[in-house]
């Protein structure tokens, strides 16, 4: 027999056949083009009812979570808004699941399966909350887990939120192999899996999605149980798209067809995500622009053939928000409502606080998560690694809040202003990404169907902008 070829090139060779392994998707089954698939067939292939997602979930944990109203800062943002106007603002307290994130219910049932299929163990390649997911619904399912995680720049200094969060992988029992920035997390996955035959507790799996969906569902009953509607907006920080795929399919399948879907990314325009100069300039580590943009306008750029995060097909709106702003609301949610929550998982309640200026005292608007908080990921000692690493950072005006360079922190509530973004031009970045990836004279009217419900727009729109297109 002769030997397996380690190398890069043999084992990118190898990933499609790696992944049908380690996941038990044959993901040709669904293919139509390089651009088309049958998504709904994928998601449901799964099998899960909601009923069961929610019974597995039950398990280990997961779901059931307070829903708060938070009368102080509503109250405080209707001190600034124009008369008649100030939503209510719910939160959903998602730092109640075991491993403290929303990310758990994404890990539950990919664990699930594995132990359904036989595995030993699993493996997911994160830097963030996910990896503490995985291991805590590992842990609960007698399963071993590895977390590969980017963790160091080539000095071997790693950001304090991403330090904590590989302790708290360790806690619950992980292996994590820890990287430096670069190419290598994809590789290092790839083998991991080959080496050890363990599943692929990816992110972007029709598991983990289905997983999520129970956050939507929740959302909509306990807004319906107290307030006797459906909720008129839900805020979600985006980064790879699963968060508001999974919640937004859940706010459909219970019936919450007219609810506004808003993603929120922190604005870090400038800074690459792989870059070793950047990597520990950037005071979030994820639900930021060098992750949602991105993903929003091309999903299948991930470690299964085809992402089942695709946000683009629920998303009425996208705002960002500055780093400064976040940790000025971060404080504020602690000394008003006594909740100590970790920044990154405040990004939507950012946008949130912009929205509610604008609605109506008589709606609701739902920040659809928090996240927990530790010694490495309280904002303190990420400002002072912001600091450390040359960043100034001060009170003032956070328009002037330049990414990699300067952190400006809000002196009053009135100065949290998302910025939303053109919708029109992410989807022809979405048509150009599309155009690259499969020539615009192979496209067929399956294709076009397609892209048409990946962008939340029509057949017609998308036969218009091909015309003239420039790749």
């Amino acid at each position: 027999m002769s030997p397996r070829d380690t190398s890069y090139a043999g084992v990118m060779a190898r990933k499609n056949e790696i992944m049908k392994v380690s996941l038990g998707i044959d993901y040709d089954r669904y293919v139509h083009s390089p651009v088309s698939f049958d998504y709904e067939r994928m998601m449901a292939d799964t099998g899960y009812t909601h009923a069961e997602i929610a019974r597995i979930q039950r398990e280990t944990k997961v779901g059931d979570t307070p829903l708060f109203e938070l009368r102080n800062l509503t109250n405080a943002v209707r001190k600034i808004s124009p008369p008649g106007k100030g939503a209510t603002i719910l939160v959903k307290d998602e730092a109640a699941n075991a491993s403290g994130s929303f990310k758990a219910r994404r890990a539950s049932i990919s664990a699930y399966e594995a132990a359904k299929k036989g595995f030993k163990g699993i493996i997911a390649a994160t830097s963030g909350n996910y990896g503490a997911a995985v291991a805590s619904q590992a842990a609960q399912r007698g399963l071993k887990a590895i977390i590969i995680q980017e963790v160091y720049d080539s000095r071997g200094v790693g950001q304090p939120e991403i330090v904590e969060k590989g302790r708290a992988c360790e806690a619950y029992g992980a292996e994590v192999l820890k990287l430096s920035v670069g190419p290598e997390l994809f590789y290092l996955l790839l083998l991991t899996l080959e080496d050890t035959g363990f599943f692929n507790a990816s992110l972007y799996t029709p598991f983990g999605i289905r997983g999520v969906e129970s956050l939507g569902m929740e959302i909509a009953g306990q807004v319906r149980a107290r307030y006797g509607k459906d909720p008129d907006a839900v805020v979600i920080t985006h980064a790879g798209g699963g968060n508001l795929t999974g919640t937004a399919r859940g706010l459909l399948a219970a019936g919450c067809d007219q609810t506004r879907v808003v993603a929120c990314s922190v604005d870090l325009s400038g800074l690459h995500m792989a870059s070793d100069h950047d990597f520990n300039r950037k005071s979030f580590t994820t639900g930021h622009t060098g992750f949602g943009v991105p993903f929003a306008v091309w999903p299948d750029r991930v470690d299964v053939p085809r992402n089942a995060a695709r946000s683009m097909r629920y998303m009425d709106e996208y705002q960002l928000v500055t780093q400064g702003e976040v940790f000025y609301v971060t404080e504020l949610l602690t000394k008003l409502e006594g909740l100590e929550r970790g920044p990154a998982g405040n990004t939507s309640l950012t946008a949130a606080i912009t929205l509610a200026r604008q609605m109506d005292q008589d709606q609701i608007v739902v920040v659809q998560e928090t996240e927990y908080t530790g010694a490495g990921k309280h904002q303190n000692a990420q400002l002072s690694f912001a600091r450390e690493n040359g960043i100034e950072v001060r009170r003032g005006n956070p328009e002037e809040n330049v990414p990699g360079k300067t952190i400006v922190i809000p002196e009053r509530l009135d100065q949290v202003w998302g910025k939303p973004q053109d919708m029109t031009r992410l989807r022809i970045s979405y048509l150009k990404n599309a155009a690259r990836n499969h020539p615009l004279e192979s496209w067929d009217e399956v294709d076009i169907r397609f892209i048409a419900e990946d962008l939340k727009t029509s057949p017609e729109w998308v036969r218009q902008q091909m015309t003239g297109l420039e790749i």
